[in-house]
């Protein structure tokens, strides 16, 4: 097709031979750009992803923050402590308010354990039940304790790029994979070059929009752009919200060697 366009001349202009063999390769670069792209693209997006969340959670890490559940007639706040390290261990515990003190989740190795010290009892959450609410909350258990499943149980694709005070924002369109235990159909991820999530939305398995969240304040805090305020909102109700306000995080910190363990969990000493 190439050949003939060039021994006919596009738009019945005579080409030499130098210029046709030129056309010829500008058009077989554009040909196969798609492809190359595409492959560059789905691997810088899944490094992005994973940037964002290393740069979160930091090597170690301790933090405290205030969780505000919002209705429209009623508004409650909880208090908490969070430790992680790496991207596959985390523990979460409520200190505050006193009917609330001392539930906690753990994450390792993707496997998750709640605890509730009103029945003294520690409940391993399967896969099913990781995208439930977190004490009432917009969040999810999964949520809660930073699971990095978006990394390594999705295909990433960069679909656009934003601006954001002065900054490059990478729009990230993730699909699960077809065996991968998740329950939405897809996720679309807005993260800023400096590695701040500014906004996730996650898509039932309908492709309709089910829930967003957005970082509302970006303070820099140990020589690294965080995400200090992010509101979770479901679409499908008005007024309804779920904000974290994170109070305080310490990523020059050492851990005990029985920090991410069920009596860790169950005791806070």
């Amino acid at each position: 097709m190439i050949r003939n366009a060039c021994q006919m001349g596009l738009g019945n202009v005579h080409l030499q031979s130098g210029r046709c063999v030129l056309i010829f390769w500008i058009m077989f670069l554009v040909l196969i750009n798609p492809i190359v792209s595409a492959g560059a693209s789905e691997k810088s997006a899944r490094d992005i992803i994973k940037s964002a969340i290393e740069t979160y959670r930091g090597e170690k890490s301790y933090s405290e923050a205030e969780m505000i559940i919002h209705r429209p007639t009623w508004e409650r706040s909880m208090a908490m402590k969070v430790w992680t390290e790496g991207v596959d261990k985390s523990l979460v515990r409520v200190v505050s308010p006193k009917k609330d003190a001392g539930n906690g989740n753990l994450l390792v190795d993707g496997k998750m354990w709640s605890y509730s010290p009103k029945i003294n009892r520690v409940i391993k959450i399967p896969s099913s039940m990781s995208q439930q609410s977190w004490m009432g909350s917009d969040f999810s258990n999964n949520d809660i304790a930073r699971a990095d499943d978006l990394i390594d149980r999705y295909e990433h694709k960069l679909i656009a790029t934003e601006k954001h005070e002065g900054k490059v924002v990478y729009v990230i369109e993730s699909i699960p994979h077809d065996d991968a235990p998740v329950v939405w159909g897809k996720e679309i991820v807005k993260i800023r070059s400096d590695n701040v999530i500014l906004e996730h939305s996650l898509y039932d398995q309908e492709g309709v929009l089910a829930k967003v969240l957005k970082t509302e304040e970006v303070r820099n805090i140990s020589g690294r752009s965080v995400a200090t305020i992010q509101r979770m909102r479901r679409v499908d109700v008005e007024n309804e919200w779920t904000e974290i306000r994170l109070k305080k995080i310490d990523f020059n910190i050492s851990l005990s060697s029985n920090m991410f363990t069920l009596t860790r969990l169950r005791n806070p000493q």
